[in-house]
């Protein structure tokens, strides 16, 4: 079993270079399969679900090249199947995306039901209703969700909640459809903007997104024979802009577009922290003790669930009392067990957790619940006095490339060890 041994508290300092979205990596790796062609992605990050994707693309006939470590290419030409099994799929929750694309290409798909990290209730209605709205018959049983459509015809989707995964898989399966979509109420992440962004450049036709309507002109057919770059990842960006605060360092954040990041920087100024924005970098560091701040997550350009526990982590050790109200997901505390073993005092019920900051925090054997909370314990053992210990690293590693590698060159005392 492997863990992250972690000796503190250490003040971060130096440089740190972002990696391409995940969250855009495992949209626009599956979106590949709508190509009649071959494509290269550039920025990629070098993360397990990245890996897990390709596996699966290449079990549905790809052919992929990787010419460097962030670099691969993609021949969609000769797909031999529209079917993936639930062994690959259930390792993580954006393999639900293979259900968009597949209908879009194949207009046949059978995919086993997505796993990943423990959330909560994650229902995937609206992507069905968006499935069955342009033409497809959608059943849920024996551990898949099967769809299959004579035809895909486009037309008028509205979203009743606001849900980055049906916006993405919708504009997936209506790209090749006949006729014009228009999804009312999307959400507007940058990873949907990136995704737009990478369809588009391959052939599609798509308008709006990022706004509060997106139209998708459907087109016969996408392709290729072209290059992407992915988008850098905000989520990584504020986990260390956050991880600078909560450490009492000074960091420069590099390779990073800092207006999808205006709600982190936001709060960080509030609670006292200091950013200064130039370009593509930016640089955060601490000059006194955090604030108490009343934080609710919401759909972008709110505050991000992705940065939750990354931020409650800073509010732990902040001076009074915060709040947070977790909007999105309904089991997004559960590293406020773990931080209490560090010392916290936090009280957690439901979707809002009290957070009665301290002053330090203590080393603590701690496990990762999931990819964000164990971003966080990180963070938390970083800025903790003593030596901590995080378990269930599969968890990290699925959405942080190199992350101890990148703490290390900031300073941390970090390791990746094996235990017997």
């Amino acid at each position: 079993m492997e863990k992250l041994v972690i000796t503190g508290p250490t003040p971060l300092k130096g440089e740190v270079v972002i990696s391409g979205a995940k969250n855009a990596a495992v949209a626009i790796l599956p979106a590949t399969l709508l190509i009649n062609g071959v494509c290269t992605i550039e920025n990629l990050p070098n993360i397990s679900d990245v890996k897990l994707y390709c596996n699966i693309l290449e079990s549905l006939g790809a052919k992929i090249k990787w010419n460097s470590p962030h670099e691969i290419t993609v021949d969609t030409r000769n797909l031999n199947s529209h079917i993936a099994s639930s062994d690959a799929t259930r390792k993580f929750r954006a393999s639900y995306y293979l259900i968009g694309a597949l209908l879009g290409r194949c207009k046949e798909v059978k995919v086993g039901i997505p796993g990943g990290c423990n959330l909560g209730n994650r229902p995937i209605d609206q992507h069905i209703k968006g499935f069955e709205a342009l033409g497809a018959k959608v059943d849920v049983s024996n551990g898949y969700i099967t769809a299959k459509a004579k035809r895909l015809v486009g037309t008028s989707i509205y979203m009743d909640v606001v849900s980055v995964g049906a916006t993405m898989n919708i504009m997936l399966a209506s790209v090749l459809a006949e006729g014009t979509t228009i999804i009312d109420n999307p959400a507007k992440e940058p990873h949907i903007v990136d995704l737009a962004n990478f369809l588009n450049t391959m052939g599609a036709d798509i308008r709006g997104a990022g706004t509060d309507t997106i139209k998708i002109n459907g087109v016969k057919e996408l392709k290729g024979n072209a290059t992407y770059s992915i988008v850098p990842d905000q989520i990584e960006a504020g986990t260390f802009m956050l991880a600078a605060i909560a450490s009492k360092g000074d960091i420069k954040v590099k390779n990073c577009i800092t207006k999808h990041l205006e709600s982190i920087i936001a709060k960080i100024e509030e609670i006292g922290g200091n950013v200064e924005a130039n370009g593509d970098h930016l640089r955060v560091w601490y000059s006194k003790r955090p604030t108490k701040a009343n934080i609710k997550t919401l759909p972008y350009p709110g505050f991000p669930t992705d940065l939750q526990p990354q931020m409650g982590v800073v509010l732990a050790q902040a001076q009074g009392t915060s709040i947070i109200n977790e909007s999105i997901w309904e089991s997004r505390f559960q590293y406020t067990d773990e931080l209490r073993k560090m010392g916290a005092h936090i009280t957690a019920q439901g979707k809002t957790a009290i957070f009665e900051g301290v002053e330090k925090l203590t080393g603590a054997p701690v496990s990762a619940s999931d990819l964000r909370a164990g971003a966080a314990l990180i963070i938390a053992g970083i800025s903790a006095k003593g030596t901590t210990e995080i378990y269930n690293l599969t968890h990290i590693d699925r959405g942080y490339e190199n992350i101890e590698e990148k703490f290390r060159k900031l300073g941390a005392k970090i390791e990746r060890v094996n235990e017997e």
